[in-house]
Parts: C-alpha cells; sequence; structure tokens
C-alpha cells in the first residue's frame, strides 16, 4: 500500500461523472483503481442528485469527477455520521486536486485521495485536523530493493529528536512509486505517500549537493530534497541530504502561520 492506514483500502468505489467530459479521465482512473462508473446523463428524466441519493450506499467510497459545490449539494441530507458514512473524494475535470471531502480517516477519503492523486499526477488535498497539525514533510530517495528497516534508520538519523509522529508525508519520485521497501516503510507507520512526477523533480532542480550518480541513472539532480520542497509547497529545509546505506533522506517543515495576526 502505499498510503496512509485511516481506513479500509479493499471496498468498493463509485466513480461518479457529472459530465460526460470527464470519462476519459474517469477510465484513466478505473485502470489504475478499479471501480464502478456511473455515467448519470444516460437517464436524462431522473435528476443527477436523485440518482446520486440512489446509488450513495452502495460503495464504500465515491470519487466524484466535477467540482466540489456540486458534491456537497449532492450529500445534503445524505452525511450521517462519520463512522458509517461512505468516503468520497472530489476531483477536477482537470485532474489538477484530489480533495478529501467526507469521511477522511473512518472512511478513508485522505488515503483515497492519495490513490487517486498519484494515480494521475494530481495535489492530494486533506484538511483533516490530525494531519494539519503535522509539520514535517520527509523525501525519500533509496536505491533498488532497500529493505524498509533501511529506510526507517535513515529516516530516524535525519529526524534526530524529532519523532516519526510528526511526518505529515512522505514524498518521492515516480520512478519509486512501487519500491517495496519504500511502501512498507509507509504501511507500518500510517504515512501517505506522495508521488512527484520525474519531470516536475526536473523542472524544480532544489538541491544543495546534486548527485551525478542520480543524474545518470535517473535524470535529475536529486531526489529526496526537491520532492520534499515541492510536496510541501510552502516549507522551508529543515534538514538537507542526509544519506545512510543507500537511502537519502530530506526533510522539510512548514510554515508557521501567526493566527492572531
Amino acid at each position: 500500500m502505499n498510503v496512509a492506514a485511516d481506513g479500509p483500502l479493499n471496498i468498493s468505489l463509485g466513480i461518479w461523472l457529472v459530465r460526460a467530459e470527464g470519462e476519459a479521465l474517469a477510465l484513466a482512473l478505473q485502470a489504475r483503481l478499479g471501480g464502478t462508473i456511473y455515467r448519470p446523463w444516460l437517464n436524462p428524466d431522473v435528476a443527477q442528485k436523485l440518482q446520486f441519493a440512489a446509488a450513495y450506499r452502495q460503495h464504500g467510497q465515491w470519487l466524484m469527477l466535477g467540482a466540489s459545490g456540486i458534491a456537497v449539494r449532492f450529500l445534503d441530507g445524505l452525511a450521517l455520521d462519520k463512522h458509517s458514512d461512505p468516503a468520497l473524494v472530489v476531483l477536477d475535470e482537470a485532474g489538477r486536486f484530489a480533495v478529501s471531502l467526507l469521511a477522511g480517516h473512518e472512511g478513508g477519503a485522505n488515503r483515497l485521495a492519495y490513490r487517486v492523486a498519484n494515480a494521475v499526477g494530481a495535489v492530494p488535498v486533506v484538511t483533516t485536523a490530525t494531519e494539519a497539525r503535522k509539520p514535517l514533510v520527509v523525501g525519500i530517495g533509496c536505491r533498488k530493493g532497500v529493505p524498509a528497516e533501511r529506510i526507517e534508520a535513515a529516516v530516524c538519523k535525519a529526524l534526530g529528536d524529532r519523532s516519526i509522529s510528526e511526518i505529515r508525508e512522505i514524498a518521492t519520485i515516480d520512478l519509486k512509486a512501487q519500491e517495496p521497501g519504500l511502501l512498507d516503510f509507509c504501511e507500518r507507520h500510517g504515512l501517505p505517500l506522495r508521488v512527484i512526477a520525474r519531470a516536475t523533480v526536473a523542472a524544480r532542480p532544489w538541491t544543495t549537493q546534486p548527485s551525478a550518480w542520480v543524474q545518470q541513472n535517473v535524470g535529475v539532480d536529486g531526489v529526496c530534497e526537491p520532492c520534499a520542497l515541492i510536496a510541501s509547497g510552502r516549507g522551508s529545509l529543515l534538514v538537507p541530504k542526509t544519506t545512510l546505506d543507500g537511502v537519502a533522506v530530506a526533510v522539510v517543515q512548514d510554515m508557521n502561520w501567526n493566527l492572531g495576526l
């Protein structure tokens, strides 16, 4: 698994298309995530909101392709309890933002948001308080076949006195998206894995220590630092590239906002 353990992964998924224009994106997502696609325009005699209400409890998780405002209107009167409501993630038709809208922890919407984002190169949007209070994003690059234990040792070395519980997400390059040791490490600690496209990393070569080996084998100057900085968005480099036994780790800390201003 490549996302936080905050809800069931093997659960039925419904993919709701608000418009036919989302067909190609929905098919691409179905190929990666599975699920059942709903095309409500094929039944023009029944309002979409009513069609969605009728199907709502048929799946444990929903992905809606459309605007978040439409999703909110469709959910009116349907959401009952966070422990039993199906999860719902909204993805805009351009595939830019995957928003965990309902049942983030208990229903697994946070987890689903990362799966969707990684599938199409979107930005996962998670607003639950637990994640908001975690200030660290950790970027990781590693040699092929490195086990989870070595990755954990490298992360702990980079964190120093800080705890893994302060990490909001792990970030890596797309070539490492299915690295077994990295996925195992994330699963053990319930950490979401943010996958950054190689082209995006190449366009933002934010590295304090460029690596000739990484450039030759991956095509970028570095992995851990740019991935962490890209994933954070508004953070600063707290711990520059640190290496241990074939694992490179960088730690980025979010900017603290002064809410009293």
